[in-house]
């Protein structure tokens, strides 16, 4: 076994619960308390920063997952031709899961900013909504993969 395979490992690790951590905590947690508590003036600056502080750990999980995936594959498991099923299926998602995110950074989330530092709430709520839909379905697809890179060996992928 590689000596560098429990660093690798490890890192991929934090990185999978780090980002679907958080998007776990603010959608199942934060999302339904701040919809009920805090009108759009107050909710969608909250939201706002609270991505402001989240994505930079979103880009640090989405750099360590791509540089530890790979390395595993083709450094340690002798390319994608050795590797299971359910690893090109995690590869898979993972990359949809990333193209994803950064259409919500680089689209609704850079126009819910503009639109909250002007204070146009109802152009911010839409943007919020968007984010809400995109976040929903990568948490849905990373939950998958934790559950395919937990099982996936054992369960003939």
């Amino acid at each position: 076994m590689n000596i560098l395979m429990p660093v690798l490992i490890a890192l991929h690790l934090l990185a999978a619960v780090v980002w679907v951590g958080g998007m776990f905590f603010a959608y199942m947690a934060l999302r339904p308390v701040a919809a009920t508590l805090l009108e759009p003036p107050q909710r969608l600056p909250l939201w706002t920063q609270t991505f402001v502080r989240f994505f930079p750990w979103v880009w640090l999980s989405i750099l360590l997952l791509t540089a530890t995936g790979y390395l595993m594959v083709l450094g340690v498991f002798g390319g994608m031709g050795a590797v299971g099923l359910h690893v090109h299926l995690m590869q898979g998602l993972g990359w949809i899961m990333i193209l994803m995110y950064m259409h919500m950074y680089f689209a609704p989330f850079q126009r819910m900013k503009r639109a909250v530092a002007a204070g146009d709430w109802p152009t911010g709520g839409q943007q919020l909504a968007q984010i809400r839909r995109i976040v929903g379905i990568n948490l849905i697809l990373g939950l998958l993969v934790a559950v395919i890179a937990s099982g996936g060996r054992y369960l003939a992928l």
